[in-house]
């Protein structure tokens, strides 16, 4: 659906979007909603959380009646929120009347968040809007995982709505391993129902994520090659091209494996692997992503490569810093920037083939991806000059899916070639704006759509998976293998891909058709 329907009130064109995306289950489009932001002085809130409702709110997609509310320890105004977030709204001079708008709808107060007392200011704040008694209630907990007990038993005790529903919207990191995770769920559940807690993860709010389903389910092509009788081997990849830079006490803290590789990677993973869903219901959908963790054991230390990135002598700038470098990490720190491990999914479907999560900061390009490269042809006919095909799901940049397949080379030859089958979204839809992924996952959560969270039996075998190994590295101080700034990660890192059966050419260029 378009977003550019200006022949539509903002409140029919939440209510025929909802349609279009959600369960038929009657929504009132009269109900007030409140959203607040716990941490509202943050950078999560400034950089993402804000200017995410203010593009909703722009674009038409809130309910009527929404308001905003800004809780944390600062103590700002709402002008003084509106100018931390202003360099990340986007604002053109025609929108500056409908952001005074936006924000004539924000309060903040400050508080701290074990005080009980300052919750129940919040909830008469919250009170004094209109139509508050029926208000619905969005608590985003921006915030450091050290508080959310805290915050969580505030809310329930003095913040939660008597006639509308009240939902809680967690990031991640949801704990450090099996326990902490275990610890943080019991405590959620022991104050709020399994459909009242959204646990965020905005990789399953990107537009390629999401259009794995459809790839897959909808498509008759994919089904019958979609196992372990065609396909060799499945690389998910998460690659950025800078390092910590300031930052590397928070990331020092988690590691690469925490940060990326057990919950953005897993998540792609199981959109991959699981089987059709009986329905496109949230539950449904769930299950089966559940069901593909529980075929996947412990990483084995064996199937793993870790890197820690060195400084690039011949780079510019932040390149010539290696992580230890950075003053944030503690001296002679271990943590991995850069990890590949292979995992196997134990069933009928995928027995035997090696799943690759690969993930790491400081390497030669910025690049999300799932590739799925197939087995060899049998019965060779053409002298070994044939490549694998793989079908590549490219999540960012340039948003694109796109097959390698061999072809004729064009004119008086009888040779194969590469080419490739091109879908590249941006030449393709030229003029749609994809959203961002927190605005689809915010919108979900005001629509009560759980399909892209993560939930608690999920984010269990995530864990269990990686557990073991993250133990293991931490007990033993195992030593990652040093990387240079700007390179692809350790060899070894290609060496165990080929150990598992990639197959890595290196002879594929790739040309874009539709540049002039």
């Amino acid at each position: 659906m378009s977003l550019e329907q200006p022949h539509l009130s903002r409140s029919e064109l939440f209510v025929q979007l909802r349609k279009e995306l959600y369960d038929d289950e009657e929504f009132r489009q009269s109900d007030t909603h409140v959203f607040i932001i716990l941490g509202a002085s943050g950078d999560l809130a400034k950089k993402k959380i804000y200017p995410t409702l203010w593009w909703l709110f722009r674009d038409g997609l809130l309910p009527e009646e929404t308001y905003f509310v800004g809780f944390a320890r600062s103590n700002l105004t709402v002008g003084d929120i509106r100018k931390q977030c202003l360099p990340y709204l986007k604002v053109s001079e025609e929108e500056e009347q409908k952001l005074d708008q936006f924000f004539s709808r924000n309060y903040y107060l400050s508080g701290k968040y074990n005080d009980r007392s300052a919750f129940e200011a919040l909830h008469e704040l919250i009170n004094k809007l209109p139509n508050a008694a029926r208000a619905n209630r969005l608590f985003y907990l921006a915030l450091p995982p050290s508080v959310y007990e805290d915050v969580t038993h505030n809310i329930k005790e003095a913040c939660m709505s008597k006639m509308g529903w009240s939902r809680i919207i967690v990031e991640k990191p949801f704990g450090k391993d099996l326990e902490s995770s275990n610890k943080l769920s019991n405590h959620l559940s022991s104050l709020f129902k399994e459909d009242q807690i959204y646990r965020i993860d905005h990789y399953l709010g990107k537009e390629m994520v999401q259009n794995l389903m459809v790839l897959r389910f909808g498509n008759r092509i994919f089904g019958p090659i979609w196992n372990r009788e065609s396909i060799a081997c499945v690389v998910l990849t998460f690659k950025e091209p800078f390092g910590t830079e300031g930052r590397g006490g928070y990331f020092d803290e988690f590691g690469i494996i925490r940060d990326v590789m057990q919950n953005h990677l897993l998540q792609m993973l199981a959109l991959v692997a699981m089987e059709k869903p009986a329905s496109t219901s949230s539950n449904d959908v769930r299950d089966e992503k559940v069901k593909v963790l529980k075929c996947i054991k412990e990483v084995n230390a064996k199937d793993v490569v870790l890197g820690q990135y060195v400084g690039n002598p011949d780079g510019e700038g932040e390149a010539k810093k290696g992580y230890l470098d950075d003053p944030t990490v503690p001296k002679g720190s271990h943590t991995a920037t850069f990890a590949t491990a292979v995992l196997y999914v134990q069933n009928e479907r995928w027995d035997g083939v090696p799943f690759v999560l690969r993930c790491g900061k400081a390497l030669n390009e910025r690049k999300a991806e799932v590739r799925l490269q197939f087995s060899d042809v049998p019965g060779d006919i053409f002298e070994r000059h044939c490549k694998r095909n793989e079908l590549v799901i490219r999540v960012q940049p340039n948003e694109a899916v796109y097959a390698k397949m061999m072809t004729k080379k064009p004119g008086m030859f009888f040779n194969p070639e590469e080419s490739e089958l091109d879908l590249t979204y941006g030449s393709r839809y030229k003029d749609v704006k994809l959203p961002d992924a927190y605005e689809r996952l915010i919108l979900d959560v005001f629509c009560g759509s759980q399909m892209h969270f993560v939930r608690s039996d999920e984010l269990r075998e995530a864990w269990r998976i990686f557990t073991p190994l993250l133990h293991e590295i931490e007990a033993e101080k195992i030593k990652p293998i040093p990387y240079m700034y700007g390179s692809r990660g350790p060899p070894e890192a290609d060496v165990l891909l080929k150990k598992v059966g990639f197959r890595y050419e290196g002879t594929y260029k790739w040309v874009n058709p539709h540049k002039l």
